[in-house]
């Protein structure tokens, strides 16, 4: 007599309803200065104030000092300072300068479409 194989459920079923919200994500963003020259200060003082704005609650900075970890800069082809640098989500996306424009910051971080 031929043999059956009970199929059996590897996982428990989810039940039914309505499905869980993503969760927002994250924006890793990665700031290069030189010290605390004028040009880095506003820097990071205009991505603070685009992020709180654009991205609350939904964003990490890290700031790299170059003068403190220069192999940082060379490893991540940083060729101008203040560079800021969005991480994730993906596709990495490199921005020169005090970050002063808030239209071409948020152009350049994909945040503003084009019009």
């Amino acid at each position: 007599m031929p043999t059956t194989k009970k199929k059996t459920r590897t996982q428990p079923r989810k039940p039914a309803g309505k499905p869980k919200p993503k969760e927002p994500e994250v924006w890793r963003l990665r700031l290069y200065t030189a010290g605390q020259t004028p040009k880095s200060l506003r820097a990071f003082a205009n991505l603070k104030v685009i992020c709180e704005e654009h991205l609350k609650g939904r964003y990490q900075i890290e700031v790299i000092d170059i003068l403190e970890d220069p192999t940082m800069a060379r490893g991540n082809q940083i060729v101008a300072i203040p560079t800021l640098v969005r991480e994730l989500p993906q596709p990495v996306r490199k921005i020169i300068g005090d970050l002063s424009n808030t239209e071409r910051v948020l152009i350049g971080l994909a945040l503003q479409k084009v019009v």
